[in-house]
């Protein structure tokens, strides 16, 4: 796993670009009332970021949390998503000129969450969480150890490559799904190899059951 487990756990909302014609101050407090009813690390980094730049506190009513692809909900009678590309093609939103800023967040190893305001995409919120300082020694001995080095990650492919290519991972399984980290760990076993399992996510609980060794990280 990538967020918590290679990287500290700690993200900082690093980028608000608000798309249209509402303002960034806005679109921060909208983020930040949804995302006080998630428990997800990024979530975190958007209310603190949110309460430093100060931005107005609203309420979410509605909350509900799609697993993988972000939160959902109503903030003072509007409807409100926030999530990744997956999520607002579900609500039949169009992402693609959003995509080109949101892929110059992402090569630089942020992750770049989408805002839908009364089902139009009206911006996107960037964080980032910086890798832990052990884990780049902790890459070189397990390789040392001849071991081959996958993260599976839920994140966007450009996010999960920019933090994969500092660390020389081996191969890299992005923007997957809970079941799909299983399925892998499965097609492994059946390719043959033996697996141990990283991860600090209820997200990751079917991986770590299904690896031979399953190692939850302390922090989760």
């Amino acid at each position: 796993d990538k967020t918590g487990t290679l990287t500290m756990g700690k993200p900082k909302l690093t980028d608000v670009v608000a798309l249209g014609d509402i303002a960034e101050t806005d679109l921060l407090s909208l983020a930040a009332a949804l995302e006080r009813g998630s428990e997800h690390p990024l979530a975190e980094a958007i209310v603190e970021g949110a309460e430093a730049r100060g931005a107005p506190r609203q309420e979410a009513t509605d909350f509900d949390a799609v697993t993988g692809k972000g939160v959902q909900g109503r903030v003072g009678g509007r409807a409100v998503a926030l999530g990744n590309a997956a999520m607002m093609r579900e609500m039949g939103l169009d992402t693609a000129q959003a995509e080109s800023k949101a892929d110059t967040l992402r090569a630089e190893g942020k992750t770049a969450v989408f805002v839908a305001l009364d089902g139009a995409l009206v911006g996107i919120v960037a964080v980032a969480d910086p890798i832990k300082d052990s884990t780049a020694q902790a890459i070189r001995e397990l390789h040392a150890q001849g071991l081959r080095v996958i993260m599976a990650t839920g994140d966007n492919e450009r996010t999960a490559q920019a933090v994969a290519g500092k660390l020389g991972i081996d191969e890299v399984r992005a923007g997957i799904l809970p079941e799909a980290k299983k399925d892998l760990i499965d097609q492994l076993r059946r390719d043959g190899h033996k697996i141990a399992m990283a991860g600090d996510g209820v997200n990751d609980a079917p991986a770590l059951a299904a690896a031979d060794v399953g190692i939850a990280m302390g922090t989760g």
